[in-house]
């Protein structure tokens, strides 16, 4: 399959992943180079509060220890979401994606003396879809994490990776970049390998979670 191809239908395959279209509506004929148009996904005024750099967070979070939580602006954080900065500092980029029932919590290392808990830090551009548990020790930028997955205590996400929906990352991995972490728990891919993860990785990502934010908007009156 040639390059552009592939990258048309990780396109097309994110879109699906979002619910706004299907893979089969669309004709094979369409736009290779096609934008990350999408309609609009509407929320309610009283349920939202957008914050003075741009944050979506729904009333309907569970945010423990919201003054360890920093959300660098652009961020959306829907409703049933949990993040756990009372357990340690929970940081994140510009424009990522906490989807609906996911929880965000730091790792933890067992000690002689106790358990102790470390900040995590999540990058820039970062999708992670509805009902995915995460305690990753980092999450790099344009990583894009499944919807139902789980990502184990202090597993290490490299910057353009995937995580499949439904997949089980066990604690203390590494998914290096360019790889693909499937729900049968094999790690594939690689840089020279775009039927895996897209070369474009980088530039899908940034047009998925701008146009995400773009049209997470509130309902008309």
């Amino acid at each position: 399959m040639l390059w552009n191809e592939q990258l048309f239908s990780f396109a097309l395959l994110l879109l699906d992943l979002w619910n706004k279209t299907s893979i089969l509506s669309l004709p094979e004929t369409s736009n290779r180079s096609i934008a990350m148009d999408a309609l609009n996904t509407y929320y309610s005024k009283e349920e939202y509060v957008e914050t003075a750099s741009g944050n979506k967070v729904s009333r309907q979070t569970v945010l423990c220890g919201s003054q360890n939580i920093v959300l660098h602006g652009k961020v959306i954080v829907q409703s049933g979401a949990i993040i756990r900065g009372d357990l340690a500092s929970v940081r994140t980029g510009r424009y990522c994606v906490i989807s609906k029932g996911s929880v965000v919590r730091p790792p933890y290392k067992q000690f002689s003396k106790g358990v102790a808990f470390f900040p995590l830090q999540i990058g820039d551009h970062v999708f992670i879809g509805e009902g995915a548990v995460v305690s990753a020790a980092s999450i790099g930028s344009y990583v894009y994490i499944g919807k139902n997955a789980v990502i184990g205590r202090r597993c290490l996400l490299k910057d353009n990776c995937i995580v499949e929906d439904g997949a089980v990352v066990p604690p203390e991995t590494t998914v290096a970049s360019y790889m693909r972490f499937t729900a049968d728990g094999k790690i594939e891919g690689g840089q020279g390998n775009p039927d895996f993860v897209p070369h474009a990785m980088l530039d899908l990502m940034i047009e998925f979670t701008k146009s995400y934010y773009d049209h997470f908007v509130p309902a008309p009156n």
